[in-house]
């Protein structure tokens, strides 16, 4: 069975109160040049909250993002891949904070509206909408 942790980053400008979220493009299989959420495998010494910190970083140079976790996801056929348990992790950040860049096993990353979000990998459309509704955004 295989662990790993997402993230689910929301960004609210001031001009509108409908926030984006981060989402990476896929540079691997499965759901190749897909959109994720950006996340990972923990190290085998890594807390699961620390691992989803070190991803977000790799994969589109965010940090300095405090994060909550929200939920586990262990529908059995999730990943393609095999048995694999997601934990997810939510966090909010501002337009100070939100300059992005590509890295590691992401080829993009870039902010979407919630309500323009294009098909997305895995079962990380259901893991946004639990985090809207989780951290009271909907």
């Amino acid at each position: 069975m295989m662990v790993t942790v997402d993230t689910v980053i929301f960004l609210f400008k001031k001009e509108s109160s409908i926030p984006e979220i981060l989402l990476v493009k896929r540079k691997n299989e499965p759901y190749k040049n897909s959109y994720a959420l950006p996340g990972g495998f923990p190290e085998m010494d890594e807390l699961l909250v620390e691992a989803a910190k070190r991803e977000l970083f790799e994969e589109t140079g965010l940090q300095n993002v405090e994060l909550q976790q929200l939920a586990a996801y262990d529908k059995v056929d999730r990943d393609p891949r095999g048995r694999n348990v997601a934990d997810a992790f939510g966090g909010k950040t501002s337009e100070a904070n939100c300059t992005v860049s590509a890295g590691d096993d992401a080829s993009e990353a870039q902010w979407f509206s919630v309500q323009n979000l294009p098909l997305l990998a895995f079962d990380h459309r259901q893991i946004i909408e639990d985090a809207m509704v989780k951290l009271g955004l909907k």
